[in-house]
């Protein structure tokens, strides 16, 4: 998994200021994650900057007293429409669409400071070549690849439960219910695998349902209370096997150590929510192998593959217990061609 945050963000701006070969009089974001790279591009360039209606309307945003005396549209030479990224190309040709019907005096280029292998064909100039799949900080939870992600709840859609409200009984009931969530993604989520107990289901589904929040299948703890569940521990093996045997792209996941116990445990990248890093296998993540027969299994019956799960991870937890027991203690595209 291809991964870019902020802070990539504002290096790659500042290298792609450094190395444009154009003079830029002023900046215009495509909204609204295009903003964000006018936004440094902007002020590493020191010129104004605006979004795709302020462009037509001709109006700039309120840079305080830096550009509002000698700035004008009249003596702009040179404009720079950018994006964050260029996938299809879908976004940037409907920009380019909408600004050729206008009849400006100035001449307009195109950039994205991220494109895939093909998109570079749809702008002027770019940042990196990224290849797919690839998320951003800026829109993980919102990208059309969730339907292929695992995703914790608590500490992720939602905040943890405190001490008070963790009793297993009517507060925790209460908290399930009545806990705001953190974000609302706008895609829907491939699986939420949570160590909420199978028996608060019916909550977990309405307070999902209340809030709008779309997934294909809801993977629970099958175990009888939270005093088994916290005697047998081992939450990121669970997690874990599930993100194994699903076959998706990604865990994003709450807890810090339990992420890289998970992208160890399975050989792949996993999302810290808490910390907004990016854990992706290392030499020490030893590989884990799929079931082509479980995965067969999970598609027809989810729920039921959920119980099997669970079963096997009694199974792994009784093991480990008795062992522990027994045991001693700026491109251009002319660039590219």
């Amino acid at each position: 998994m291809n991964y870019r945050d902020i802070t990539d963000l504002n290096r790659d701006s500042r290298r792609f200021a450094q190395e444009l070969s154009i003079d830029v009089d002023l900046v215009v974001g495509i909204p609204r994650s295009g903003l964000l790279v006018a936004n440094y591009l902007s002020l590493y360039l020191d010129v104004p900057m605006t979004d795709v209606d302020g462009l037509c309307n001709g109006t700039v945003f309120d840079t305080g007293n830096r550009f509002s005396d000698d700035f004008s549209f009249e003596h702009l030479d040179s404009v720079l429409v950018v994006d964050d990224s260029v996938l299809s190309g879908n976004q940037m040709t409907e920009t380019r669409s909408r600004l050729d019907a206008h009849e400006f005096s100035f001449d307009i280029r195109y950039a994205a400071m991220y494109v895939s292998s093909w998109g570079h064909s749809y702008v002027d100039y770019w940042g990196e070549v990224v290849p797919v799949p690839r998320v951003f900080e800026w829109n993980l939870l919102h990208h059309s690849l969730l339907t292929n992600f695992c995703v914790d709840i608590d500490g992720v859609l939602c905040r943890n439960p405190t001490p008070e409200e963790n009793d297993d009984g009517e507060n925790y009931r209460r908290f399930l219910s009545e806990v705001e969530p953190n974000i609302v993604p706008n895609q829907p989520i491939g699986w939420l695998v949570t160590s909420r107990l199978e028996q608060y289901r019916p909550e977990t589904e309405a307070w999902l349902d209340r809030h709008c929040i779309e997934y294909d299948h809801l993977v629970m703890l099958d175990l009888p209370d939270q005093e088994t569940r916290q005697e047998l521990g081992q939450y990121a093996q669970y997690k874990a096997d599930v993100y194994a045997e699903t076959g998706a792209d990604l865990f994003i996941e709450s807890e810090p150590e339990q992420a890289v116990e998970i992208s160890e445990l399975t050989n792949k990248p996993v999302f810290c929510y808490d910390t907004y890093e990016m854990i992706q296998p290392g030499g020490v993540g030893r590989a884990y192998q799929k079931s082509a027969s479980t995965l067969s299994k999970f598609s027809r019956d989810p729920v039921g593959v959920t119980g099997f799960l669970g079963k096997r991870f009694l199974y792994r937890c009784y093991h480990l217990l008795s062992s522990n027991a027994l045991a001693p203690s700026g491109r251009s595209r002319s660039d590219q061609e």
